[in-house]
């Protein structure tokens, strides 16, 4: 077998066998497939796509290039989400406790974020002494224990999908639904989940910008997990607004935390309730949408969410008395009123914009080196379809002084605005 020929037969738009695609992946992770070869098969893969059968064994062959998180020695269903990445998209640290609280195991493996604003972890570590680096033993005991633990991946979990992904970054085929199905789901079934949740953004302050795209990802990675044997939802939300009304790292801590303490943002919570239901009827605690979303209101109402977020900060190391007293958070030293020049009902809001704004003010990478600032972020004051009166405050920004005056004109140049109120819908499809 070559990788010559394969390139050349996907070239010209033809299935690939299972063995054809382990051979290139395993060739290429063990260094005897060279980058340009792999350059030339992922933008074959750009132009010709893959059918779901190829999307499933390109993802197994990543899958089953390292380490693979064997969880059979939990009882019960294991769960797990995943979001394709949006503004102010804090949803984990709400729905993971949420769903522990009720006795599933919630066992996610997250990553930092690059861009507009941290990820999972980078938030988690807004939380003095938060540890995410677990042994796989610890995660192991610690989900046994309480139900839930969130940690980074570890290094030797599907390390061909790194290097590819790596490779896709610099040759223009980052963009290609199979080769992002495949990367995403060869994660996710390493991690050892039987019910995965995965939320698929799309707008403006999302990676896919239309729902056309979306959909067409979204089914993927549901036929992939099928074909894999896992519960599989997929939950397309709108992130033409940034999610709930905090964009940072602590500032997103606070949002969480007020949300399990019933005082969240509509959207938040819907969108907690909606991704958690699916995972509670694949544990079989319901058997409806209504029965689950009940279920969670109750642990938000009870306190028991809250009270497991806190039990797994205190387990990884954290202190958790932050949780119960979030005013020991610390926010941005400068604190700066952003104020309407216009007036009218909110129509959009850019979330990419809001995004950026973050970044510029120290809450995002733009490298991967760059290290977080987590004092800092926006949080806004109004949403799509509030009124704004003339020289009302549209959002706050925290800052510690860097490239404020940028900043603030990229949040004034985020809002639109109509003479109509604008009914947003958050949830737009649910592929099961």
């Amino acid at each position: 077998m070559r990788a010559v020929d394969i390139i050349e037969k996907k070239r010209n738009g033809l299935e690939l066998t299972n063995e054809e695609i382990k051979f290139l992946i395993n060739g290429y992770t063990n260094g005897d497939i060279p980058d340009y070869q792999m350059s030339a098969f992922t933008m074959a893969v750009y132009f010709q796509g893959m059918n779901d059968n190829e999307a499933t064994n390109l993802a197994l062959a990543m899958l089953h290039s390292g380490d693979e998180l064997n969880l059979d020695m939990i009882e019960g269903v294991k769960v797990d989400k995943h979001s394709t990445g949006g503004v102010g998209d804090k949803t984990s640290l709400v729905l993971a406790p949420l769903v522990a609280s009720l006795g599933i195991n919630f066992a996610k493996m997250s990553g930092r974020g690059l861009g507009h604003t941290g990820g999972t972890l980078d938030k988690l570590e807004s939380i003095p002494g938060f540890n995410i680096s677990l042994t796989d033993d610890e995660f192991i005991e610690q989900l046994k224990k309480i139900h839930l633990a969130i940690i980074g991946q570890t290094v030797n979990l599907a390390p061909a999908d790194k290097k590819l992904y790596s490779l896709r970054d610099v040759t223009a085929t980052v963009d290609s639904i199979p080769l992002i199905a495949s990367s995403i789901m060869s994660k996710k079934l390493a991690s050892g989940a039987n019910a995965i949740c995965l939320d698929v953004k799309v707008g403006s302050g999302a990676f896919m910008k239309n729902i056309d795209s979306a959909r067409k990802l979204a089914k993927l990675m549901v036929a992939i997990g099928n074909k894999c044997n896992r519960h599989m939802t997929a939950v397309l939300t709108n992130m033409d607004e940034p999610l709930g009304f905090a964009v940072g790292n602590s500032v997103e801590v606070l949002e969480a935390i007020n949300t399990l303490n019933g005082n969240g943002p509509k959207d938040l919570l819907e969108l907690c309730l909606t991704l958690g239901a699916y995972l509670v009827i694949d544990s079989n605690l319901a058997s409806t949408v209504s029965e689950a979303k009940d279920l969670l209101r109750k642990q938000i109402e009870n306190k028991e969410g809250l009270n497991k977020l806190a039990e797994m900060v205190n387990a990884q190391g954290g202190d958790s008395s932050y949780i119960f007293n979030p005013a020991k958070f610390v926010l941005g030293k400068n604190v700066i009123e952003i104020k309407s020049q216009n007036k009218g009902y909110v129509s959009k809001i850019d979330a990419l914009a809001i995004g950026h704004a973050a970044m510029l003010v120290g809450a995002g990478r733009e490298k991967i080196t760059d290290t977080i600032n987590p004092r800092v972020g926006v949080v806004l004051n109004k949403k799509v379809g509030d009124y704004v009166n003339e020289n009302e405050t549209l959002a706050t920004l925290y800052s510690d002084g860097n490239n404020e005056k940028e900043a603030i004109e990229m949040i004034k140049k985020a809002y639109s605005y109509a003479d109509f109120e604008i009914e947003p819908k958050l949830i737009l499809e649910i592929i099961r």
